[in-house]
């Protein structure tokens, strides 16, 4: 009965003193306009880069994965200060899923695009 108590003691504080971590990433183009050049009109003046992260704890409170992709984007976007014929393009998210304990769980999302500027 020691032995087990033991054990069940010695799994558990593996479980809550470890950590580990999920990551995806994910590229796209929100653009809807399509547009086919026959000659390089364009220039690429930066980037931009936005974060947005949410704390579970027990799987409960955050955001979803698509709002908080969206509030990543969107925090892309306000710095990004775009003006006149600038735009962003290759608009890619890597979203970090990092467990601390079985009960806490954090997740960040950042986005980050070109920001390009048409002559």
């Amino acid at each position: 009965m020691k032995k087990l108590l033991l054990l069940c003691t010695v799994v558990f504080a593996t479980l809550s003193l470890g950590s580990c971590g999920i990551s995806s990433m994910t590229s796209n183009n929100l653009s809807e306009t399509k547009v086919v050049l026959a000659e390089k009109n364009f220039k690429v003046v930066g980037k931009a880069y936005g974060s947005a992260s949410a704390t579970y704890i027990v799987g409960i409170g955050g955001l979803s994965r698509k709002a908080l992709r969206n509030n990543a984007i969107d925090e892309m976007s306000n710095n990004a200060k775009l003006s006149g014929a600038q735009t962003l393009t290759n608009i890619t998210t890597y979203t970090s899923i990092k467990m601390i304990t079985p009960f806490y769980v954090k997740a960040t999302c950042s986005a980050t695009a070109n920001i390009i500027e048409f002559e």
